[in-house]
């Protein structure tokens, strides 16, 4: 099945056939009047150089007039090869449809809503045959139904024409269209964009991208470049206010060497409040008793970092690059 754009933004039709499997470009004079074209002959030239192919309107109330519409858009400089031209159905639609082809000028009969109707485009030799399903569910009918009937006619017949499965709402459409067995099904390009959706898929995906970062990523490499690191000497207010400037829920405290000494948490701080109020707030940093600090030397992997906020149940470790403290990892940064 052939996939079609059906659009007149010029953005939506760059960004689509970026992607290089979008085989041409459907539009309307409503597509472009609802985005406030003025030269429609301006903009079909440049749409003609930037698509594969290109199917556009050719309209008017006889034959000869529709035929005549699609010899002066050609002599606007449009390639006959890659320019279907869009007919709706009528008898004279049917006509015009016939006089073109006899002249090797393609043909997307349109409009579809009947067998019958898509009877005589397929006798008129229309290179594409085009029922708007979204518009024939709207009004109640099994659109879907008349569309396998469409099918079944080309090939029970041999018809040398694509069917075509058009107004499409929504992923389902799509998914209807591919069982149906159509050759073309043109879309809207919101609706294009959901085709890969699945949150199965996402939420696979950000796994493996999780777990390859976990294995390939050293801790030095996620590293904030804040670094909360107090003195013994310093005030607990003093760790507070480094505690609140790096935006993590805890600081470390070192001693008049620069060793590691431990780590005071916000959870320490909740602690002594609830013991001591507020004139626990007076004490110095070297008035507490410190832990055995949990660290990770920063060339180490974010997978040993895991590993150990999983089984230490902790949210911070300290980063140590030898006897120096490097900073402190969050459980997020390994996110």
């Amino acid at each position: 099945m052939e996939l079609y754009l059906d659009s007149a933004d010029i953005k939506e039709i760059e960004e689509a056939f970026q992607l290089g499997f979008v085989k041409g470009l459907t539009t309307t004079p409503t597509f472009m009047h609802r985005h406030g074209v003025t030269d429609i002959d301006g903009l079909i030239l440049e749409l003609s150089k930037m698509v594969p192919m290109l199917q556009i309107e050719a309209l008017g109330e006889t034959a000869e007039e529709i035929v005549a519409e699609a010899h002066r858009q050609l002599e606007l400089g449009l390639d006959q090869e890659r320019t279907v031209f869009k007919i709706p159905i009528s008898l004279e639609g049917a006509k015009a449809c016939k006089m073109l082809r006899n002249e090797n000028i393609l043909v997307n009969i349109h409009l579809i809503y009947t067998l019958q109707q898509a009877y005589i485009a397929l006798e008129a030799g229309a290179n594409f045959v085009c029922p708007l399903v979204g518009r024939l569910q709207d009004q109640g009918h099994d659109a879907l139904d008349i569309v396998d009937q469409i099918v079944t006619a080309v090939d029970t017949y041999g018809y040398d024409s694509k069917v075509m499965f058009s107004s499409v709402r929504h992923p389902e459409h799509v998914r209807n269209a591919i069982n149906l067995g159509v050759h073309v099904c043109t879309i809207p390009w919101k609706v294009m964009k959901m085709l890969t959706q699945n949150a199965m898929t996402d939420l696979g995906t950000n796994q493996f991208i999780h777990h390859t970062k976990l294995m390939t990523t050293r801790v030095r490499d996620v590293l904030s470049t804040k670094n909360p690191l107090v003195n013994l000497n310093d005030s607990l207010t003093d760790a507070l206010v480094k505690m609140t400037e790096s935006g993590f829920g805890c600081v470390s405290v070192t001693d008049d060497k620069g060793q590691l000494v431990g780590a005071f948490t916000d959870g320490d701080l909740r602690r002594l409040i609830e013991k001591e109020g507020k004139d626990g707030l007076q004490k110095k940093m070297s008035d507490f008793e410190y832990n055995t600090p949990i660290t990770i030397d920063g060339n180490a992997l974010l997978n040993e970092a895991s590993q150990i906020f999983h089984e230490q149940n902790v949210d911070n470790i300290i980063v140590v690059n030898g006897d120096q403290v490097s900073g402190i990892l969050d459980i997020q940064d390994i996110n």
